[in-house]
């Protein structure tokens, strides 16, 4: 079983791509109850967690599905000595952020015994400093992971578990200041807000992965459960969809795979 979340469906792509090469069913974690909807210890060799890395960190409603797993289907995966292992997407680097999600599964028991990153297209637009890649970036990034997806994937088959990942530099400086930091302040809902571009598709609301924004007398309302994924910016297709004014110039990215 391959468990992951995503906003502007580079995760989405990834785990995707891994359940066909390892034949393995594939979950969203905003639409997954974990509680009814149980792996099959019988047909599933391994159980995978594939997320995009946020502040040099995991998204907080990664480490709260992880820690809302019932001790009934956490006690199967140790009964039937399925290996857990996870795939972190990355513009550039990972922090500390597979750290912190061993230790989140180490709080429920498990051992991740995998972890593989993968660089994919930026994608966070809500600081200032941070943007999109350039377009031949973006096309050599896709291009890559390819290749690297492949060769995950046969290791995940072959059980050669090993942790291949790109922390970068200062990874316990970023994770340890950035990723609090963002999660008390990261997001400001406020802030959304749609111009006079908006021309009601609702492509916003649609794309939300938690739900989020609800479309009101033809225009986007967002509410206080934002993920900071940045999709509804992304997938907007007049620009409309804005963060404060720091999105004003900012690049769009959204992986229609």
């Amino acid at each position: 079983m391959i468990y992951y979340f995503s906003g502007t469906r580079n995760s989405r792509y990834a785990a995707m791509r891994l359940g066909s090469l390892t034949g393995q069913d594939v979950r969203f974690i905003p639409a997954t109850d974990p509680y009814t909807e149980f792996i099959d210890k019988h047909t599933e060799r391994s159980v995978g967690f594939v997320f995009p890395v946020y502040a040099w960190g995991v998204p907080p409603i990664v480490l709260e599905f992880i820690k809302r797993l019932p001790e009934s289907m956490t006690e199967e995966i140790r009964k039937a000595g399925l290996a857990v292992w996870c795939v972190a997407t990355c513009g550039d680097e990972t922090g500390m952020a597979v750290d912190m999600l061993r230790k989140a599964l180490e709080r429920r028991g498990l051992k991740l015994l995998g972890a593989w990153s993968l660089i994919m297209p930026n994608v966070y637009v809500l600081l200032p400093g941070f943007g999109t890649d350039p377009k031949e970036v973006e096309m050599r990034k896709l291009r890559d992971s390819v290749g690297r997806l492949a060769s995950i994937g046969e290791k995940i088959n072959a059980g050669q578990w090993e942790y291949d990942i790109h922390p970068g530099p200062w990874p316990r400086l970023k994770t340890g200041i950035v990723y609090p930091l963002f999660r008390k302040w990261g997001v400001n809902t406020h802030k959304w807000h749609y111009t006079d571009g908006c021309i009601g598709c609702g492509k916003c609301s649609k794309v939300c992965p938690v739900g989020n924004i609800a479309m009101t007398e033809g225009h986007p309302k967002w509410g206080t459960d934002c993920t900071s994924c940045c999709a509804c910016y992304h997938v907007c297709p007049t620009r409309a969809a804005q963060y404060g004014s720091v999105t004003k110039n900012a690049g769009q990215y959204f992986l229609n795979s």
